[in-house]
């Protein structure tokens, strides 16, 4: 029950958090100084959102440009406005100076909030105290969040990665399950494929997180994490032969009505589902895994495969569910993989600078945006006569996502969750609770607060606001003059924030779609020549198989963000989406046939060639069609011939497969001809866009 509890992530997560917020409070309330304390714990707000709290192995230099960061923009802050200069003005440079650090890298690019965070909370500090006090502060509670962090981590070695892998497990064993269950329902891909669709891209995403998670601890290095790299390298096969499709719903529907396959199959789908979430729970809790066979499903499968050798739905599934039963059997991956092929890209800052003062550069852009959205939310303090408007830009820095959908649940839960604490804290400070009992309480709601957040921030938002509440009670002795001034803020931090992701260089991720759809075909083009390479390496195959699912992923979320946003063309999404269909197709055959080719289940080097070049054809057809967005360019008239129609006897597997992709791509570019023409120039669409956004 102990290791249940300590190890879940959600519990492991809350209690660090709490502790390292609570802690600097009991030492300041035992030592007389419980203001500083409270103040203290505001730099690790800061810290979390600048992700210093991720295992890393620069952990210690990353904590120090940090914490350098926090107090410079405190120190500027202070300085500047002891000159008079505007708040907004101050706000820009200190939003556009810091917004390369997006440039450098994804994890470099969260330093920018958290730097203006600190430079907010720095606000509420000038002229109460020193000038020296707030750097005092910002640099001694990074030191404190990192030494926690530290210490927290060495005590839990692994358990960050041994998360994620057991959630990768998990959703193996969910998708798995709803792939194979409900056989005779995937005969029409329209209804049945996004269900599944969603389920692989939470796959694909986690192991693109573990990728990230190794390339950090720089695992292969660390003889401590060799036995989760074997594991993750057993999720990758799984997942691979997990994802494979057939795609014969006819074949599939004749084998059912002749025999009982459908019952046999699920039965081996729910035992590998079953010995998954087994498996999870082994990894999260820090137990050896049990002996596992399941021969006697395996047997079943087989016999159906020997009574109908004419239908490739029995053999298809006997394979397939043969290699999983070996690896979930042996606990080992079917070959060596480098599993460090992930490297992530960090530019250095010289260079990351030319290409953050390029008009292009989304870096810029979003700093621009934030910068103008915060110039907003100051200016908007001085027309209500705020000298400090703090919490207006605190909240339109919290609330600002990545995307115009995450925005909009963000400002959602925000707004919904600040109402609720603020009523909440309203009516419990009529009571008068000693202050102890009310630490007390405050640290429960924390660790209530913090078990929430990951899983529903609206939940966690309520818990905060009441916390705040009480730290401004017990800094100022009357905190109930702050509730409705506190509700107003926050409501107008949202509004700015959602107007400043619509009209300010909004980045549609429908705008977006084209260049997925074309980084999509790219990746299939890479993967299918390393397939029919003379000789195919099981590494480069491996991971060019992971880029594949990688970009299918990143398409099948534009679109999925696409389709809620404001103003959208509906009919030319609905065509994506059916084009998706037919890549996510092309990404399942790509699947198979890495396998065989591992296999060395091999054409000929002539057939091979000529499907080289067909391949190469159609694809580049699909990609040239992307290019043109209305009739009458040279989008219509291919440069390129259509490809060549390989016909002759009997083919083998991977010749099937090859001929199946040379179909789709054949569909997605007469879908894309269609899609591209009802498509608005982008300038127009933006302006229907912005007139039709209900506000």
């Amino acid at each position: 029950m102990w290791r249940r509890l300590i190890y879940h992530p959600e519990v492991n997560y809350a209690l660090r958090q709490t502790l390292v917020l609570c802690l600097p409070v009991a030492v300041g309330l035992v030592l007389g100084y419980l203001q500083y304390g409270l103040l203290f714990s505001l730099v690790p707000a800061c810290c979390n959102i600048a992700g210093l709290d991720t295992p890393h192995k620069r952990f210690f230099k990353r904590l120090i440009i940090g914490g350098s960061l926090f107090a410079g923009c405190s120190l500027a802050v202070q300085l500047l406005l002891a000159r008079d200069i505007p708040l907004p003005l101050i706000l820009t440079v200190l939003a556009m100076t810091l917004g390369v650090t997006a440039e450098i890298s994804a994890l470099h690019a969260r330093l920018l909030p958290a730097s203006l965070i600190a430079a907010i909370f720095t606000l509420s500090l000038a002229g109460n105290m020193p000038i020296w006090a707030p750097l005092l502060i910002y640099a001694l509670g990074t030191l404190w969040y990192g030494l926690f962090n530290w210490f927290w981590f060495w005590m839990w070695r692994e358990q960050p990665l041994r998360e994620s892998l057991s959630v990768l497990y998990r959703q193996l064993a969910d998708y798995c399950e709803a792939k194979y269950t409900l056989l005779t329902q995937h005969t029409d891909p329209e209804k049945s494929l996004p269900p599944l669709l969603a389920r692989q891209q939470k796959v694909v995403d986690l192991i693109s997180q573990c990728y990230q998670q190794l390339h950090m601890l720089a695992a292969n290095k660390n003889h401590e994490y060799k036995r989760l790299l074997r594991t993750f390298q057993v999720g990758l096969d799984l997942q691979e032969h997990i994802s494979v499709s057939l795609h014969h719903p006819k074949e599939v529907q004749t084998l059912v009505e002749r025999s009982h396959a459908e019952a046999v199959i699920r039965w081996n789908a729910l035992t590998v589902a079953a010995r998954l979430r087994v498996l999870a729970d082994d990894i999260l809790y820090h137990r050896y895994p049990t002996r596992f066979n399941m021969d006697k499903q395996l047997g079943a499968l087989e016999k159906i495969a020997r009574q109908h050798p004419d239908n490739p739905v029995g053999q298809f599934c006997a394979w397939h569910f043969s290699r999983i039963a070996r690896v979930l059997r042996t606990q080992r991956p079917l070959y060596p993989r480098d599993l460090m092929a992930d490297k992530q890209k960090r530019l250095p800052l010289i260079p990351a600078l030319r290409s953050y003062l390029s008009l292009k550069s989304a870096a810029l852009r979003n700093a621009a945006r934030i910068s103008v959205m915060l110039s907003i939310a100051s200016l908007m303090g001085m027309a209500l006569h705020l000298p400090k408007p703090y919490w207006i830009l605190m909240t339109v820095l919290l609330v600002t996502q990545n995307g115009y959908s995450a925005t909009r649940v963000r400002i959602l839960h925000r707004a919904a969750g600040t109402l609720a604490g603020l009523v909440i804290a309203g009516v419990t400070l009529h009571f008068h609770v000693p202050e102890g009992y009310t630490l007390a309480g405050m640290l429960m709601v924390t660790l209530v607060s913090y078990l929430f957040i990951r899983k529903n921030y609206g939940w966690a938002t309520v818990g905060f606001t009441v916390t705040a509440v009480y730290t401004l009670q017990l800094i100022t002795l009357n905190g109930e003059q702050f509730i409705i001034a506190r509700l107003a803020d926050t409501l107008i931090g949202c509004l700015i924030a959602f107007g400043g992701m619509v009209w300010l260089w909004p980045q549609w991720q429908s705008g977006l779609l084209r260049q997925n759809a074309h980084d999509a075909l790219e990746a299939d083009q890479e993967a299918i020549r390393l397939i029919l390479s003379d000789d195919p390496q099981p590494t480069p195959l491996a991971w060019q198989r992971m880029k594949v699912n990688q970009a299918h992923n990143a398409l099948f979320n534009s679109l999925n963000q696409a389709m809620q946003e404001p103003g959208f063309n509906s009919a030319y999404l609905a065509d994506m989406r059916l084009w998706m269909t037919h890549s996510q197709f092309i990404v399942e055959h790509i699947n198979a046939m890495t396998t065989l080719a591992r296999e060395h289940t091999m054409l000929t080097p002539d057939l091979a060639q000529r499907y080289l070049q067909s391949c190469e054809i159609a694809l580049q057809r699909c990609q040239q069609r992307l290019e043109y967005d209305a009739p009458g360019e040279s989008g219509d008239s291919n440069i390129l011939e259509a490809p060549e129609t390989l016909t002759h006897g009997p083919m083998s597997t991977l010749e099937q497969h090859l001929q199946r992709i040379l179909g789709h791509l054949n569909t997605m570019h007469t879908i894309s001809s269609v899609a591209w023409r009802q498509r608005p120039h982008h300038g127009i669409w933006l302006i229907r866009r912005l007139k039709r956004t209900p506000y």
